[in-house]
């Protein structure tokens, strides 16, 4: 139960005023297979008032679409090129993208990615992005949600959850006889003399409980999404603890999209 508003209105009650500015892309990329790629894009732009016929023409030979080339026919690469092209040509709003480089060999996921990248930087405008990728979602995204088992179990901007989680390599002088536990510790990996701990939380907090341990830090590096995903999932299914980030003010030029 709850409730969902796009651009402040109702999807349900005002269907068309919210569609209408909005560009959506799937990982099943259901498109009629027995139209043209030029057919395809004429068949697309009587939905929408905003559409940039010039725009489209450029992602078409940017894409290097044959406009008369059947759908059925085209590529699997080439089918996700031709999906976001109709999804970006009317200039959206917001551009909904799920999965959009699911099964692409990299370089067509490279070439999508910057497209995405592009609409973003040039036009300011507000893309949700979906995706097991998490190379894909550093380089595209200022938020970000990590979801487990049908729960958000880290949000926040990207930029603090990277700087707010970083492993540590902890040496101590005598085999500790448990694994060294530190508030803040998601991951805890190693044996013997030496540990290394991922974890969440104020440096120097945790610099001072190692040292209440007896032992000392010998490396610090930065995490990755990926190991700050994999970490934030394994403690969800063990303690059922989901995080969130202190909200902090940020400025946007971008339209307002709320879930």
């Amino acid at each position: 139960s709850g409730s969902v508003r796009v651009f402040g209105l109702d999807p349900v009650v005002e269907p068309v005023a919210v569609l209408s500015r909005v560009g959506f892309l799937s990982e099943d990329r259901d498109l009629p297979g027995w139209m043209r790629v030029d057919e395809l894009i004429r068949y697309t732009r009587a939905f929408h008032r905003e559409w940039d016929t010039a725009y489209a023409e450029q992602l078409r030979q940017q894409f290097q679409l044959d406009p008369a080339a059947r759908i059925k026919h085209l590529s699997r690469g080439e089918l996700a090129k031709a999906g976001l092209l109709v999804a970006l040509a009317h200039r959206p709003e917001l551009l909904v993208l799920d999965e959009p480089s699911s099964g692409l060999d990299p370089v067509v996921r490279r070439e999508m990615l910057e497209a995405i990248v592009r609409t973003v930087a040039d036009e300011g405008r507000t893309v949700f992005f979906s995706s097991h990728l998490l190379d894909e979602i550093e380089r595209v995204s200022d938020r970000v949600a990590m979801m487990a088992c049908g729960r958000v179990v880290l949000q926040g901007r990207l930029d603090e959850i990277l700087e707010s989680h970083f492993r540590l390599t902890l040496r101590f002088p005598t085999p500790p006889p448990t694994p060294p536990k530190l508030a803040g510790a998601l991951l805890v990996t190693g044996s013997g003399l030496e540990w290394t701990v991922l974890c969440n939380g104020a440096r120097a907090e945790l610099e001072a409980a190692v040292v209440k341990l007896g032992a000392r830090i010998v490396d610090e590096t930065a995490a990755s999404l990926d190991e700050i995903f994999l970490a934030r999932v394994g403690r969800e299914r063990s303690t059922g603890e989901t995080l969130q980030l202190p909200a902090r003010s940020v400025t946007s030029n971008r339209p307002d999209a709320s879930r």
